[in-house]
């Protein structure tokens, strides 16, 4: 766009670059790289009950206010992949900046699993789903499994979201450029 908010012929006349002849050039190394420059908040996945489990992760994302639905997406290889398909359902809890060394927690896969990984971490279970919502956190959301969808080596979990709360005000964490980040929050 021109800076009078036309756009500018030479890119009108152009159109867009034709793709590749073969998409797959784009090396997982690059595509790494060029996404760690999209900020993106961070979060802790939950399952409760007999497959309890905890996850840091940044790919999630709103898709619906009508019904009430969200996404995460997980990697085939991870635990949270096939607790998240026998559970039904998952926990989301959105992190804050004080939390960072719980997104680092849980994002360790050196850490124990089961239920000994919840412990020293202060959660109280979700009412509708058993799963541990994580205090300190700036919300939460309880989830019941609605779709799954493969692409490539993840899943596309959708949840239609059960049951939702927020925290006190505070400074939310961000994943950007292989690190955490913090953003204050805005007055109201």
């Amino acid at each position: 766009m021109a800076h009078d908010g036309q756009a500018t012929p030479l890119l009108a006349a152009q159109g867009p670059p034709p793709l590749p002849a073969d998409p797959a050039t784009v090396s997982p190394t690059a595509l790494r790289e060029v996404m760690s420059r999209f900020a993106t908040g961070v979060v802790v996945l939950t399952v409760g009950g007999e497959h309890i489990h905890g996850m840091t992760a940044n790919a999630f994302s709103s898709v619906s206010l009508e019904p009430p639905i969200v996404l995460c997406c997980i990697a085939h290889s991870a635990v949270m992949h096939q607790a998240i398909r026998s559970a039904g359902h998952f926990a989301v809890s959105i992190l804050s900046t004080e939390q960072e060394g719980t997104a680092r927690y849980f994002a360790d896969k050196s850490r124990p699993l089961g239920p000994e990984q919840f412990e020293g971490v202060d959660w109280v279970p979700g009412q509708r789903t058993w799963a541990p919502l994580l205090s300190g956190a700036l919300a939460w959301l309880e989830c019941e499994l609605d779709e799954a969808y493969d692409s490539g080596d993840h899943s596309i979990f959708t949840g239609r979201v059960i049951n939702s709360s927020r925290g006190d005000d505070g400074s939310g964490l961000l994943f950007f450029d292989g690190g955490f980040r913090r953003i204050a929050p805005t007055a109201r």
